[in-house]
């Protein structure tokens, strides 16, 4: 039972908090008081009773407090200040501003935040794989989900409420303020639903309550505690409680007072109007130079690679993709850092199905649900744990880019293994062909990019990976491709070959010119050069496994020779063609730079047909070569 004192105390830094929120928006003339005013009864609730520790905040047995709806970051700020994490004084005067931690949406480089949120929907994804990674980690702790009752509308919050039912993640709770207000007026007129029926048909335990009665959340978050199903709190609340001119008023889902208002709202509260003095504070703050250190959100590991497999015959890469990951996953069953696989029911596709045999407790299949999918692995990759998700181009990156962008912005720790990229996917046709790849990641300044040359490239980059922090994507086609051979006919990829990311392989000399190549397109540039060098044509071949990282001294060799080919079954606009000629520019250097690569969207044929079609077959390209040294 809550002793009567601790309700007293919370209620009074509900007071101290409502008052800190309207400073926080009032200084900058920006921000969302009122859903902030709504929820902060919660968020203090839930601070007085969860495990955590302000001292130590990456602590690994503490509970987690994901705020989906990253707008209500003042009450957010707030509640964390007023538990020891940061200054209150600071949190208000540098609210929004430049060079402040303390941004709009809240952010995961304030301490105590879990999940940088704000691109509403996401959160419940995030936190069900924070839940996941505590039953994978035997590390038993609770995970909080706040979220706003307008982003219910979201269609992947269905998809991580069957996610958690399926997986029975009874560690998960999920709240929801129900001020049943959102920008444009009442949630029912905006998009009418029916919130509780939607989680009870999707397995969840709802329970209702009145969200500002701190017995009411008690009790619930007791009944949730002890339930062998996920919960949800649908929390009854008011916009703007506590200043009754602006409850229930959807103007102030992200509208500050002005002055006046302002200072009768603080009257009505009983707390003092420190505006004037927020004002100097914020004049006199200098942003600290160097930014923020990410390293601790860095996976920490000492995952073994294993011995690598030589491929001699040709073979796809996703299925030396497959057989390496399997390797690594039997390999480190016993390693203090788990490996995880998550599927999107794509096993035999995506060469997953290995995986799961080696490791079925580690395997994850999230069905076909890949917005979940890419933010609840991003999530569990910020655990501790070595996260990989494979999935078909289209789906991995091109249908999920908003959330592979916050992943991007979470520093999260994953490995996206994109299969059936380029025109090679052929038959399926236009929708499938994922010819974007290189230009969607060059987007995302944290994610690098690897596109393996062959079956044993692919293997050696697979245990390069198995170690490493941060964001990584290996695309690769569908068709099986030849093994790469050196001049000497031996595998260019070989025993005593090491990946580095961002080194370029020269696979054949030449000083006529230089042809850049990256992915499937390899065959097609190695046969072309070949048969150009029986007409005494000597064209340097580069294969580039890191298009978004080209070295310089490559590049300078090559600029040297004159003419310079790219060559991709990717958009000719936004690929590797697209970065040499940015990379030039970047090292002053020059040459004629002839883009080989995807003009349009292509029909439906077999790799070969549309190889043809796009210019990329070894007839083709042995043309563009001659006419280009003719001119």
């Amino acid at each position: 039972m809550i002793q009567a004192d601790k309700i007293t105390s919370l209620k009074e830094q509900a007071a101290v908090a409502r008052a800190a929120i309207l400073h926080m928006t009032t200084l900058p003339n920006s921000g969302h008081p009122g859903g902030s005013m709504s929820s902060i009864d919660i968020l203090l609730a839930l601070y007085s009773v969860i495990k955590h520790d302000p001292k130590n905040p990456f602590w690994p047995q503490r509970d987690r407090i994901v705020v989906s709806h990253g707008h209500i970051s003042p009450a957010v700020y707030s509640a964390l200040a007023l538990n020891g994490y940061h200054n209150l004084d600071e949190v208000i005067s540098q609210f929004r501003l430049a060079g402040s931690p303390y941004e709009g949406h809240i952010e995961r480089e304030v301490a105590g935040v879990e999940w940088s949120s704000g691109n509403l929907g996401q959160g419940l994804s995030a936190g069900a794989g924070m839940a996941l990674a505590s039953r994978v980690n035997k590390i038993p702790y609770r995970v909080y989900v706040m979220m706003g009752d307008g982003e219910q509308q979201k269609g992947q919050i269905s998809e991580a409420r069957r996610f958690a039912a399926k997986y029975e993640l009874k560690n998960l709770t999920a709240i929801v303020d129900y001020n049943r207000l959102q920008i444009s007026g009442n949630i029912f007129d905006v998009m009418p639903q029916n919130i509780r029926s939607n989680w009870e048909s999707d397995g969840w335990q709802v329970l209702e309550i009145d969200g500002h009665n701190f017995e009411q959340i008690f009790a619930a978050l007791d009944e949730a505690q002890n339930a062998e199903v996920p919960t949800m709190i649908l929390a009854k609340t008011v916009m703007g409680k506590g200043v009754p001119f602006m409850e229930n008023q959807n103007q102030y889902h992200g509208a500050p007072l002005r002055e006046e208002p302002f200072k009768e709202a603080l009257e009505i509260l009983g707390e003092p109007n420190r505006l004037d003095e927020y004002r100097r504070m914020r004049e006199a703050f200098k942003a600290p130079s160097g930014g923020f250190d990410h390293s601790a959100f860095d996976l920490k590991t000492d995952l073994k690679a294993g011995q690598p497999i030589v491929y001699e015959k040709n073979t796809d890469n996703r299925s030396a993709w497959g057989e390496a990951i399997a390797d690594l996953a039997l390999l480190n069953l016993e390693n203090p850092t788990p490996i995880v696989m998550v599927d999107c029911d794509l096993q035999t596709s995506v060469k997953t199905a290995d995986f799961e045999k080696a490791a079925p407790e580690r395997f994850i299949q999230s069905g076909i649900m890949e917005h979940n999918a890419a933010v609840m692995s991003g999530a569990i990759s910020t655990c501790g744990i070595q996260t990989w998700w494979a999935d078909f181009g289209m789906f991995g990156l091109d249908e999920v880019y908003n959330m592979q962008r916050l992943n991007d912005i979470n520093h999260t720790n994953l490995k996206t293994i994109l299969t059936h990229v380029g025109l090679d996917v052929g038959e399926d046709g236009k929708t499938h062909q994922c010819i974007d790849y290189i230009g969607l990641l060059r987007n995302l300044f944290g994610f690098r990019l690897i596109c393996p040359a062959d079956a044993n490239q692919t293997d050696r980059i697979v245990r390069w990976l198995i170690d490493k922090p941060g964001n990584y994507v290996v695309a690769m086609g569908r068709s099986k491709l030849p093994i790469i051979k050196n001049e000497e006919g031996e595998n260019f990829y070989d025993m005593g070959y090491s990946f580095e990311y961002g080194k370029a392989d020269v696979l054949r000399e030449g000083n006529k010119a230089t042809m850049f190549v990256t992915g499937t397109p390899v065959g097609s540039a190695i046969e072309a050069i070949e048969h150009l060098r029986e007409s005494g044509i000597f064209v340097q071949l580069i294969y580039v496994s890191s298009p978004l990282a080209i070295e310089a001294e490559v590049l300078r060799k090559a600029a040297s020779q004159g003419l310079i080919f790219s060559v991709e079954d990717h958009n000719v606009h936004s690929g590797l063609g697209s970065v040499l000629a940015s990379r030039l520019i970047d090292e002053s250097l020059s040459a004629r730079l002839v883009k080989v690569g995807v003009e349009a969207y292509a029909g439906s044929g077999s790799s070969k047909d549309l190889y043809r079609w796009a210019g990329l077959d070894r007839d083709s390209l042995i043309e563009k070569v001659k006419k280009e040294l003719a001119d």
